[in-house]
């Protein structure tokens, strides 16, 4: 009966559309949103690479890929997951990204 129950719950997981899994990884491209590219602070100092892949890249003063991680984005919302288990989120406004308290816009 345990065992059932396990292959029940493995082929009701594996069923699951990736976005609902929380281990989902980049397997549905985004590039079907406008906002994929590059966007940065005012002083250059934060630049953030929203990849078609899925894939971020965010660089910081010289450190060029200081996180990396997977993004989602959902109408103008943007849901971040660091490669290292970091989450956070942010939001496009008259197209300019507000992200932690920071300001980017697309370069």
């Amino acid at each position: 009966m345990k065992h059932a129950f396990l292959a029940l719950a493995t082929a009701v997981l594996l069923a699951a559309p990736a976005a609902a899994r929380p281990d989902a990884q980049a397997d549905h491209p985004q590039a079907d949103h406008t906002y994929v590219g590059l966007w940065v602070t005012a002083d250059g100092h934060i630049r953030h690479e929203l990849l078609p892949n899925g894939r971020y890249v965010e660089a910081r003063g010289t450190r060029e890929r200081a996180y990396e991680g997977r993004y989602r984005v959902n109408g103008t919302h943007i849901e971040y997951w660091d490669d290292t288990g970091f989450t956070a989120d942010g939001d496009f406004r008259d197209d300019v990204l507000h992200h932690a308290g920071m300001v980017l816009c697309r370069r």
